[in-house]
Protein backbone atom coordinates (compact mmCIF):
# COMPACT_ATOMS: atom_id res chain seq x y z
CA UNK A 1 0.00 0.00 0.00
CA UNK A 2 1.36 3.53 -0.88
CA UNK A 3 1.10 6.47 1.19
CA UNK A 4 0.07 9.54 -0.48
CA UNK A 5 2.18 12.22 -0.32
CA UNK A 6 0.83 15.50 0.49
CA UNK A 7 2.76 18.70 -0.66
CA UNK A 8 1.84 22.39 1.06
CA UNK A 9 2.02 25.02 -1.06
CA UNK A 10 3.44 27.98 0.44
CA UNK A 11 1.00 30.89 1.00
CA UNK A 12 1.74 34.33 1.59
CA UNK A 13 -0.54 35.97 3.63
CA UNK A 14 -1.03 39.82 4.02
CA UNK A 15 -2.23 41.78 7.08
CA UNK A 16 -5.64 43.42 6.22
CA UNK A 17 -5.61 47.42 6.17
CA UNK A 18 -9.32 46.87 8.42
CA UNK A 19 -10.46 47.68 4.41
CA UNK A 20 -11.71 45.35 1.97
CA UNK A 21 -11.13 47.98 -0.70
CA UNK A 22 -8.12 49.69 0.00
CA UNK A 23 -6.78 46.22 0.28
CA UNK A 24 -8.68 45.99 -3.30
CA UNK A 25 -6.47 48.81 -4.92
CA UNK A 26 -8.77 51.65 -4.34
CA UNK A 27 -7.46 54.96 -3.25
CA UNK A 28 -7.61 55.87 0.53
CA UNK A 29 -10.44 58.04 0.02
CA UNK A 30 -12.51 56.12 -2.69
CA UNK A 31 -11.88 53.49 -0.02
CA UNK A 32 -13.52 54.83 2.43
CA UNK A 33 -16.64 55.99 0.90
CA UNK A 34 -16.82 52.10 -0.82
CA UNK A 35 -16.91 51.44 3.17
CA UNK A 36 -19.23 53.45 4.28
CA UNK A 37 -21.86 52.80 1.51
CA UNK A 38 -21.16 49.12 2.02
CA UNK A 39 -22.06 49.35 5.60
CA UNK A 40 -25.19 51.41 4.99
CA UNK A 41 -26.43 49.15 2.54
CA UNK A 42 -25.78 45.54 4.32
CA UNK A 43 -27.75 47.37 7.43
CA UNK A 44 -30.36 48.17 4.85
CA UNK A 45 -30.63 44.53 3.77
CA UNK A 46 -30.70 43.46 7.72
CA UNK A 47 -33.61 46.10 8.63
CA UNK A 48 -35.49 44.27 5.20
CA UNK A 49 -34.75 40.69 6.12
CA UNK A 50 -35.27 40.76 9.91
CA UNK A 51 -38.59 42.63 8.87
CA UNK A 52 -39.82 39.94 6.81
CA UNK A 53 -40.55 41.66 3.76
CA UNK A 54 -41.08 40.71 0.92
CA UNK A 55 -39.27 43.14 -2.02
CA UNK A 56 -42.59 44.46 -2.95
CA UNK A 57 -43.60 45.66 0.37
CA UNK A 58 -40.00 46.91 1.00
CA UNK A 59 -40.32 48.89 -2.17
CA UNK A 60 -43.29 50.32 -0.84
CA UNK A 61 -42.04 51.39 2.79
CA UNK A 62 -39.09 52.96 0.92
CA UNK A 63 -41.16 54.17 -2.16
CA UNK A 64 -38.89 52.72 -4.51
CA UNK A 65 -39.93 50.19 -7.23
CA UNK A 66 -39.55 46.29 -6.56
CA UNK A 67 -36.55 46.12 -8.88
CA UNK A 68 -34.46 48.98 -7.27
CA UNK A 69 -35.20 46.53 -3.57
CA UNK A 70 -33.81 43.68 -5.97
CA UNK A 71 -30.89 45.34 -7.01
CA UNK A 72 -30.28 46.66 -3.30
CA UNK A 73 -30.74 43.20 -1.69
CA UNK A 74 -28.08 41.95 -4.46
CA UNK A 75 -25.68 44.03 -3.19
CA UNK A 76 -25.44 46.25 -6.26
CA UNK A 77 -23.48 48.87 -4.39
CA UNK A 78 -22.47 50.51 -7.82
CA UNK A 79 -26.17 51.71 -7.88
CA UNK A 80 -26.66 53.33 -4.35
CA UNK A 81 -25.04 56.85 -3.18
CA UNK A 82 -24.82 57.18 0.32
CA UNK A 83 -27.51 59.80 0.98
CA UNK A 84 -29.89 57.59 -1.03
CA UNK A 85 -29.02 54.56 1.88
CA UNK A 86 -29.38 56.89 4.57
CA UNK A 87 -32.63 58.16 3.05
CA UNK A 88 -33.96 54.39 2.57
CA UNK A 89 -32.76 53.73 6.43
CA UNK A 90 -34.64 56.70 7.18
CA UNK A 91 -38.02 55.63 5.71
CA UNK A 92 -37.97 52.60 7.64
CA UNK A 93 -37.38 54.26 11.10
CA UNK A 94 -33.79 53.82 11.66
CA UNK A 95 -31.60 56.71 12.44
CA UNK A 96 -27.71 56.93 11.02
CA UNK A 97 -24.98 58.51 13.14
CA UNK A 98 -22.33 59.41 11.68
CA UNK A 99 -19.02 59.46 14.03
CA UNK A 100 -15.83 60.95 12.73
CA UNK A 101 -12.61 59.49 14.11
CA UNK A 102 -9.35 62.03 12.92
CA UNK A 103 -6.88 59.88 10.66
CA UNK A 104 -3.70 58.86 12.45
CA UNK A 105 -0.72 61.24 11.32
CA UNK A 106 1.73 59.92 8.29
CA UNK A 107 5.61 60.70 9.22
CA UNK A 108 7.01 62.56 6.81
CA UNK A 109 10.26 62.07 5.61
CA UNK A 110 12.57 64.27 4.81
CA UNK A 111 14.46 64.44 1.36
Amino acid sequence: MRAKVRTMAKVKLTRSSGNVFRDLGFSGDEAEYLKLRAELMVNLQQVITARGLKQAEAAELLGVTQPRVSDLMRGRIDLFSIDTLIDMLARLGIRVKLVLHPRPRQMHRSA
